[in-house]
C-alpha cells in the first residue's frame, strides 16, 4: 500500500512509524526546512507513554525528559486547592513523562529515519493540491522557498498530518476561516534553575484570566540543574484571531513581570522565574470546532490537523499520538483503506471531540475557577466553600472522559499488530 502523510511533526512522525510496524512503509512530506530542537515543553500522557513503549521507544523517551508524578493546582495566592498522583505513581502501568518538544521530535525523526530509511522524509514540501481519481490520491508538492513544482506522488492513502493550519483540513472545510481564539494569549518560555521547583510535580496557579502553569522537562545529573517550562496565560478583550504570522512572536517580559509582581510563594517564585527565562514567545490559545467527518475517500486526518484543542489537561500532543497507532492498527486489521478508514474514525473522532468541547469548558481546571469564584482571597474558608469531595469529582469526570482513567488505559487492548504484508515502497 502506497501512504503520503502529510506533516512530520510528532502525530505524523508517530503514524509513520506505527504504520512501518504494521508492515507498510509510508512516506512525509513536511512543509517546513530540516528540523532544529526548536520550542518548549509538552507533556505525555500514560496513553501516548504507553504507544511509544510499544514502539519501543520508552527508554529514551524517559532519558530525554522527566518523568512527572503528582499535579498541584494552587490560587494565586498560592493556597493549595487539588493534589493528586501522576504516572506510575498514580498506578499507571506507564509514566508520565514531561519533555522539551524539541527533543520528541528529533527523537522520533532519528528513530523514522533509522526504521524507515533516510529517504522517509522529505522536508521543504509543501502540499500545493491533491485530487482522488479511481480510488488513489494524487497529490502535488511545491518548494518552500520559491513554489516550484517539486514531485506529484500517486498513493492508496493521504494522511492529513499537517497541523492546526492544516491545508488537507482546509481542502474539504473550505469556509472553516482561522483557529476558533478564546482571547487568552499563553507567554512560554524555559528557565533554567539551580534546584528542581517542587520536584518532579506539575504546578498549575491562578485561574483562567491569569494563570501560571511550570513542570520541569529535563535535568542534568551532573550540575543538578532542571530545565523548567513555563507558561503564563493571560485573558485580554478578545476580538479576531492573531494573523498567522503573529503566532509564536516574541513577547516582553515586562508585561509579565507587572501582571504576576505579587506570586511569589514558599518554593516558587513567578518573577523570578520569568526573569530569568530566556526569549519568551506570545501563542493565541486556539482551537476549532469539531468536525463531522475526517475521512474522504483514500484521504483522512490526524493530530491537530483533525481535532485542534485547547492545551488544558495536557491532551493535545497524547491524542496525536494515538490517532497514530489506532490508523495503522485499522489499516492492518480491516480490509480496504476506507473500510479502515471509517473504523478509525468511528474509534477516534468521538472521543477527541469530547475532549475539544471539554476543555473549552476548562477541564480540569474547573476546580481554579471555582476557587476564585467562591474564595478569591487568603480570607475565604476553601475547605468550606469548595468542599474536597467536589474537586475529587471534576478530577474522575475529566480522567474517564479523556480516556486516562488507569484500569481503562490498562484493559485496553493494544494497537501492535503483526504486519499483514510485507514493508515495500510507497
Amino acid at each position: 500500500m502506497r501512504i503520503v502523510i502529510a506533516g512530520a511533526g510528532i502525530s505524523g512522525l508517530t503514524a509513520a512509524l506505527s504504520l512501518h510496524a504494521a508492515g507498510f512503509r509510508p512516506v512525509l512530506f513536511e512543509a517546513a526546512g530540516e528540523p532544529a530542537p526548536l520550542g518548549v515543553g509538552i507533556n505525555l500522557l500514560p496513553p501516548a507513554v504507553r504507544e511509544l513503549a510499544e514502539l519501543g521507544l520508552l527508554e529514551e523517551l524517559c532519558a530525554a525528559g522527566v518523568a512527572i508524578d503528582e499535579l498541584r493546582y494552587l490560587t494565586r495566592y498560592g493556597r493549595e486547592i487539588w493534589r493528586e498522583p501522576r504516572g506510575l505513581a498514580a498506578g499507571y502501568a506507564w509514566p508520565q513523562v514531561a519533555i522539551h518538544r524539541g527533543a520528541l521530535h528529533l527523537l522520533l525523526l532519528h528513530e523514522v529515519r533509522q526504521r524507515l530509511g533516510p529517504e522517509a522524509v522529505r522536508f521543504g514540501a509543501v502540499l500545493e493540491d491533491f485530487a482522488v481519481e479511481g480510488g488513489e490520491v494524487a497529490v502535488r508538492f511545491v518548494d518552500r522557498r520559491g513554489g516550484r513544482p517539486l514531485e506529484t506522488v500517486r498513493a492508496d492513502l493521504l494522511v492529513g498530518a499537517d497541523g492546526i493550519h492544516s491545508a488537507v483540513r482546509r481542502r474539504f472545510y473550505p469556509s472553516e476561516g482561522m483557529p476558533k481564539w478564546n482571547g487568552v494569549t499563553l507567554w512560554r518560555s524555559t528557565t533554567r534553575l539551580a534546584a528542581p521547583l517542587a520536584g518532579r510535580s506539575m504546578i498549575w496557579a491562578g485561574h483562567s484570566r491569569r494563570k501560571f502553569v511550570a513542570y520541569p522537562i529535563a535535568h542534568d545529573p551532573a550540575t543538578g540543574e532542571t530545565l523548567l517550562n513555563w507558561v503564563c496565560d493571560l485573558k485580554g478583550e478578545g476580538g479576531e484571531t492573531p494573523p498567522r504570522e503573529d503566532w509564536n512572536r516574541k513577547g516582553d517580559r515586562r508585561i509579565l513581570l507587572q501582571r504576576f509582581a505579587d506570586w511569589a510563594w514558599q518554593g516558587i517564585d513567578v518573577p523570578a522565574i520569568v526573569g530569568a527565562a530566556g526569549d519568551i514567545f506570545e501563542f493565541p490559545m486556539a482551537d476549532r470546532d469539531p468536525l463531522p467527518r475526517w475521512s474522504f475517500g483514500p484521504v483522512t486526518l490526524i493530530g491537530d490537523a483533525a481535532h485542534p484543542m485547547y492545551p488544558i489537561g495536557s491532551n493535545g500532543a497524547t491524542q496525536g499520538v494515538i490517532d497514530g497507532r489506532a490508523l495503522a492498527f485499522h489499516l492492518a486489521r480491516t480490509g480496504g483503506v476506507e473500510t479502515a478508514l471509517a473504523a478509525y474514525e468511528a474509534e477516534r473522532r468521538p472521543a477527541t471531540s469530547r475532549i475539544v468541547l471539554m476543555n473549552r469548558e476548562l477541564g480540569p481546571d474547573q476546580v481554579m475557577e471555582l476557587a476564585e469564584q467562591r474564595a478569591p482571597t487568603p480570607a475565604h474558608d476553601l475547605d468550606a466553600l469548595l468542599p474536597m469531595a467536589e474537586r475529587a469529582a471534576i478530577a474522575a469526570h475529566y480522567k474517564r472522559v479523556a480516556g486516562v482513567d488507569p484500569a481503562a488505559l490498562a484493559a485496553r487492548a493494544s494497537y501492535s499488530v503483526s504486519p499483514k504484508e510485507p514493508a515495500a515502497e510507497s
